[in-house]
């Protein structure tokens, strides 16, 4: 991957992010090995923007490791400061699954399949349409699916 380069206004928006945050990802004495660009990875992916603290009191090593770690993670080197390295790359777009689109409030129609209980008819099929706060129970019939939200006041009354 390639790194992302970044305008010196965008940069100097991101190093502001970045102030509060704390490191997430730690270089020890073993340098920038896979397993910190794994985790270096993970993060990006989580939080877009990140800290990484060096334990390294070489400066041209450390920069060394943020043009690396942008590369390999095809990500964009926003602050070297002391033994922080910043790094930033987009979240990406979760993919939305058919099964979370249904999860949705609105309305949706739903097919029943009722049985006869004579064996020789053949069994109807209903069209349904299930509300946001409703589900469809074992008989077909739809209940809620949350019990039913009473104020403080009528609580107070009964």
């Amino acid at each position: 991957m390639s790194r992302i380069e970044l305008t010196p206004a965008r940069r100097k928006e991101l190093r502001g992010d970045a102030h509060h945050l704390e490191p997430v990802v730690m270089i020890g004495a073993e340098g920038l090995t896979p397993a910190v660009q794994k985790e270096a990875d993970l993060a990006l992916k989580a939080h877009g923007l990140i800290k990484v603290r060096v334990f390294s009191d070489d400066r041209a090593a450390r920069e060394q490791m943020l043009g690396q770690l942008a590369d390999a993670l095809g990500a964009a080197p926003v602050q070297h400061i002391g033994k922080l390295l910043v790094l930033w790359r987009p979240i990406p777009e979760k993919a939305v699954t058919p099964a979370e689109e249904r999860k949705s409030a609105g309305p949706r129609v739903v097919k029943i399949l009722k049985f006869s209980k004579n064996a020789s008819q053949r069994p109807q099929i209903k069209r349904i349409t299930v509300m946001g706060n409703q589900r469809v129970a074992a008989g077909g019939s739809l209940k809620r699916k949350d019990k039913r939200v009473v104020s403080i006041k009528k609580k107070q009354t009964d």
